[in-house]
């Protein structure tokens, strides 16, 4: 099997040399009916009578292990997926490739230039690929199939990810690395700013998002001239192991990015013996300080969010606003970082049917469609459980939800909970620290908590966004904010951020951003400073005394 996926490798390479018209014209023409050339899965047959298997990708070839984490179905429970993992005593071919790679990088304004074309047209043909029904379609159902959500939710991340590949074709890679020069103090001065690579670095990334997040930022490190280790959360590395795949048939030298699957302690071992240069992580804010703290602060985090949203006093467009409102807290099942956790509500809202109008929208979500749909971090007992010590609070109701789903094969290892939102009075949240604490605990699930203001208790509020440790998304106040990615006006949301602006938390230096090129700059590239100074050397120059 090794030797035909290396030889298939050998002829995509060969394909991709060629100009990217005849490139596309080739794949649409022979292929396109019969099969996509680059898979190793079709995503509608992966059972548990035919079960995938991943693999791990290092110095260029495809390995196995004779480690396998067997995956069982969200919607099912069968064992679906066998993931060869690396195992503690197989890390060192990892350790080695990143070694290989020095700390000035695979490129960089003065080396090797040539690849920032290279990337360029890696990204071209790539997003003509993924523009393509069948390719397009591909990985939807493969998204679909390991972190269920619905087939709208699943075709938006691919179509993001597209267009963030379509938004760096051509010249637009070299662009990245746009130097500025100041001038100096005398003739022949002239100091000279670039974006410079940090060499071998470390990609991690959660299951929520198994395409987009991994994507975007590992193309943003190859971009500046890294040379990445990918380790994707294995419940849905299929995907991007499938990504990867199409790189190489689009082109990707084979050495420039290693992919692993393990378990975090093994890949914590790589990232204490490898050293790289810079980690990116996303995930959560538990396993972001602790690799802080390993890696002496060579990290950029994308970390949890506890994200909210204030509606202020002028009402209008109630249904528009109720509809936003169920999509920022309970598509994909409430499993997305910039998840509306918690709604600030004017109580200039509650004279409206807002809040009716958001349990009939939260009602219309069902299993069959996965408009709902399992939870793959926390189990249904540990939602109600949470729901429970919520209710303890003076004064606060069930709005709705709150009951496992029904008629259902989820295996319990994962969560099936109704959309649910809690109502607790503005006063008892700000209380104690222990009853905040619990309040905004984040539950990355189909899970909210509202509550109501007043219009002379604004700074309740205020002190509520205030005492928040996560900053990554919000809707509506800005000059008392410090939230990354925040949404202000009728319009205002927390989720569905496109490839068009940045994405990420604020307020904290090791924040990490993604999808343009302010992001891909602060993540993936540093400052170096070159200063020219050719002379000449003053007429009449003489030996001055020592100082």
């Amino acid at each position: 099997m090794y030797r035909a996926l290396a030889s298939r490798a050998l002829r995509a390479k060969s394909l991709c040399d060629n100009k990217s018209s005849s490139f596309l014209a080739s794949f649409t023409s022979s292929r396109l009916n019969h099969s996509i050339p680059f898979a190793t899965v079709d995503a509608e047959e992966i059972s548990g009578a035919h079960p995938a298997e991943v693999q791990s990708f290092v110095q260029g070839k495809w390995i196995g292990s004779s480690n396998y984490n067997t995956l069982l179905d969200p919607l099912n429970g069968e064992p679906f997926i066998k993931v060869a993992e690396v195992e503690e005593s197989g890390v060192q071919p990892f350790i080695e490739s990143l070694a290989q790679c020095p700390k000035h990088g695979l490129h960089n304004p003065f080396k090797s230039p040539e690849r920032y074309l290279l990337y360029g047209d890696i990204s071209t043909k790539a997003a003509h690929m993924l523009a393509l029904p069948k390719v397009s379609d591909f990985f939807t159902r493969l998204i679909q199939r390991v972190a269920p959500k619905s087939y709208q939710q699943a075709a938006g991340e691919v179509f993001v990810t597209r267009k963030f590949l379509e938004n760096f074709c051509g010249d637009q890679v070299r662009f990245l690395a746009r130097s500025f020069a100041v001038p100096g103090n005398h003739l022949g001065q002239q100091s000279h700013g670039y974006r410079w690579p940090y060499g071998p670095v470390t990609i991690v990334t959660p299951f929520n998002f198994p395409l987009e997040i991994p994507l975007l930022q590992l193309m943003g490190a190859l971009y500046m001239g890294n040379k990445p280790l990918l380790k994707v959360d294995s419940k849905v590395s299929i995907v991007m192991e499938q990504m990867m795949r199409l790189l190489h048939y689009c082109g990707l030298p084979v050495e420039d990015v290693d992919f692993i699957n393990s378990d975090g302690k093994t890949m914590n071992k790589i990232l204490l013996e490898a050293n790289p240069r810079m980690t990116l992580f996303t995930g959560s804010s538990r396993v972001a300080e602790k690799l802080a703290l390993d890696l002496k602060g060579r990290i950029r985090l994308e970390d949890a969010g506890f994200d909210w949203k204030v509606l202020g006093p002028d009402v209008q467009e109630v249904d528009y606003v109720a509809w936003v409102c169920d999509q920022d807290a309970y598509a994909c099942s409430g499993q997305k970082c910039s998840a509306q956790s918690m709604l600030f509500v004017h109580e200039n809202w509650s004279k409206t049917p807002l809040l009716s109008k958001l349990k009939d929208l939260a009602g219309r979500r069902k299993l069959e469609d996965l408009t709902i749909g399992p939870v793959l971090t926390f189990t249904t007992e540990a939602m109600v459980e949470h729901m429970e010590n919520l209710l303890q609070i003076p004064g606060s109701k069930l709005l709705f939800g709150g009951k496992p789903l029904k008629n259902h094969s989820i295996p319990s290892i994962y969560g099936a909970l109704e959309p649910t939102a809690v109502y607790v009075p503005i006063e008892e949240i700000l209380k104690d620290s222990k009853t905040y604490e619990l309040v905004t605990k984040e539950i990355f699930g189909p899970f909210q908590i509202v509550t109501e203001y007043k219009k002379d208790q604004l700074p309740l509020v205020l002190d509520a966004l205030e005492r928040m440790h996560a900053h990554l998304t919000a809707a509506e106040v800005i000059g008392n904010s410090v939230n990354g990615t925040t949404y202000a006006g009728l319009r205002g949301r927390t989720t569905g951020a496109p490839q068009n602006h940045w994405f990420g938390p604020a307020g904290d230096p090791r924040g990490a951003g993604i999808g343009t090129p302010e992001a891909i700059k602060l993540v993936w590239s540093c400052h170096r400073e070159v200063i020219y100074d050719y002379g000449p050397i003053p007429q009449g120059w003489e030996l001055p005394p020592s100082t």
